[in-house]
């Protein structure tokens, strides 16, 4: 056998026991060969994006109305600041700073960041004091309550509304007008009925409680209180079938 011949032979041996691990292809152009790889590509998974960070809850507004000054304490014009009172003692939120002339302390109930405000500027100019802290604070109307006496509900009842007019009360006219005429934002209404016989009603509102009467009204800022949990961490709506289902202590006795 020639050199020639049995190189041929051992050539074409060694090919049909070795393979390549690429394919080849001509390239159309050129006849060049072109290799791909076999093996399957792995494809790396995409980094998960890092959750955006929530935005911190603004914090609700509570305001009660009222008029400042020892003369004024417990009568029922000032029903609102007691209630802001009942909440702050209860919640261990401190009201003793002085912003935008307001009495003024921040917390939480439960986890709901709040502030509590007892505007000083006498009631007919409340808005003064509400106004200013909306503004700053950038507190949304639907999370800013204000609680206060109401003439037209029986004593010592309340009634909590969404939103709504002032009802011929001073110190919400004042409100109403400081918020650029809006009118949507709850509040809660604190009754202290309606005054006897032909009594002026401006000397019937600073009118201090009797016993029985403060006992009755202590027992509804329970109520109250209770009201304003429900209202942060539930809804208005729970909130107000609460308030709207609730007896007086009279009732109940």
């Amino acid at each position: 056998m020639s050199f020639f011949a049995f190189f041929s032979s051992s050539t074409a041996a060694a090919a049909s026991t070795f393979r390549f691990p690429y394919s080849v292809a001509l390239s159309p152009r050129n006849s060049m060969p072109r290799f791909s790889s076999l093996a399957s590509s792995q494809t790396l998974p995409s980094p998960e994006p890092e959750p955006k960070p929530k935005p911190k809850p603004k914090p609700w507004l509570l305001v009660g109305l009222g008029n400042p000054g020892k003369k004024y304490q417990s009568t029922r014009h000032n029903v609102g600041f007691e209630m802001i009172d009942a909440i702050a003692d209860a919640e261990g939120i401190s009201v003793s700073s002085i912003q935008f002339k307001a009495l003024f302390g921040k917390g939480f109930i439960a986890n709901v960041p709040v502030m509590l405000a007892k505007p000083q500027t006498f009631m007919n100019a409340s808005g003064e004091s509400v106004g200013s802290l909306v503004s700053y604070f950038n507190i949304p109307l639907n999370q800013v309550l204000l609680m206060y006496d109401d003439m037209d509900l029986p004593f010592a009842t309340l009634r909590l509304l969404p939103k709504g007019g002032h009802g011929g009360h001073n110190g919400m006219r004042s409100v109403i007008d400081r918020l650029k005429g809006s009118r949507e934002f709850p509040r809660l209404r604190i009754g202290i009925g309606r005054p006897p016989g032909k009594m002026d009603p401006v000397n019937f509102v600073l009118r201090p409680f009797n016993r029985q009467e403060r006992e009755e009204l202590d027992f509804t800022f329970q109520n109250g209180l209770e009201a304003i949990r429900i209202l942060l961490l539930e809804g208005f709506d729970k909130s107000a079938t609460f308030v709207n289902s609730s007896k007086s202590m009279k009732v109940r006795n």
